[in-house]
């Protein structure tokens, strides 16, 4: 062969004709981007910024940006892939001005579906596990955090689906409004059994759990019923509506709240998603100063390079 690799200039591969002697850079435009491409991919996947792409490739800050820029505005659309047993995991995040909505195979992590909003719609999610059940996804089971309009699109679009009930949001929310320390035994008691919530891990646990939930309401259930009223105006409340609102939360979830142990593959929370929101968020707020649009771009690239690895 008559060329020959001649060291780098400038972070240029540079070659040499060994007949003539002439040094020379190869100029491939498609190269070119190819290798931009991956300064591209490690300032959206590897949270590295500017200052250090700037240092390690060689080219200007200023370069960079509109290089990336570039590339921001060909963003990709998610894939869905054609799979059976499905065990899908249903979430939300919020940024502002927008929300993001993920659909998940718990499985291995791979985002089937996003949608950007301005919430959790009814009639957008419907719409969305529509698509997923046209084009191929056949569905298992769902987990989700439990929002009404999420239950609500799985039952009209996916009435005979097992919904499992994220454990961990139920004893979140439950914790949050017993508080830390409860004064009344009542939500004393409450509280331990919340905290026994993660630990059920066989039929058996979920039939102690159940009846020891059971036993708390029939010895509770008048201090529930307790009842403050507004003279002047007639209207009423119930005097401990936090300790009730831990007890019916769990109470009305309890049909969906143990599917997995049935089976295996149900994830019994949300917990992946939301690492997964946590990551992307860590990840964005790193490049501050982006438009609204180049953040939503970025949100794509970032899952399709996910959905790759």
């Amino acid at each position: 062969m008559d060329v020959i690799k001649w060291g780098k200039r400038q972070n240029k591969q540079r070659f040499k004709c060994k007949n003539c002697d002439i040094l020379f850079t190869r100029n491939d435009p498609n190269q070119k981007l190819e290798n931009r491409f991956i300064w591209f991919k490690k300032w959206v996947i590897e949270r590295q910024n500017f200052a250090t792409l700037s240092r390690d490739s060689g080219l200007s800050k200023d370069t960079l940006q509109r290089i990336f820029y570039y590339f921001l505005k060909q963003s990709p659309q998610v894939k869905i892939i054609k799979r059976s047993q499905v065990n899908l995991r249903i979430d939300a995040t919020y940024f502002e001005k927008f929300c993001l909505l993920c659909y998940q195979d718990h499985s291995d992590g791979y985002t089937q579906l996003i949608r950007f909003s301005d919430g959790e719609d009814y009639s957008e999610i419907k719409e969305d596990l529509d698509n997923l059940i046209r084009l191929g996804v056949q569905i298992e089971s769902i987990t989700t955090d439990g929002h009404k309009s999420i239950l609500k699109a799985i039952k009209k679009a996916l009435p005979d689906v097992l919904t499992q009930r994220c454990l961990v949001h139920i004893q979140r929310m439950c914790l949050l409004w017993l508080t830390r320390f409860p004064k009344h035994e009542s939500a004393i008691e409450l509280r331990k059994i919340v905290l026994l919530l993660l630990k059920i891990n066989t039929k058996n646990d979920q039939i102690y759990w159940t009846k020891i939930l059971e036993q708390w309401y029939l010895k509770n259930k008048n201090y529930l019923m307790e009842k403050t009223y507004h003279h002047a105006t007639g209207r009423y409340w119930y005097t401990h509506k936090l300790v009730r609102r831990s007890y019916y939360t769990m109470k009305r979830a309890l049909p969906n709240m143990f599917n997995y142990l049935s089976n295996p593959k149900i994830p019994a929370t949300t917990n992946g998603i939301e690492g997964f929101f946590s990551h992307l968020k860590n990840h964005l707020d790193i490049h501050r100063g982006l438009t609204l649009k180049h953040r939503i771009d970025f949100i794509k690239w970032y899952i399709f390079f996910s959905n790759e690895r």
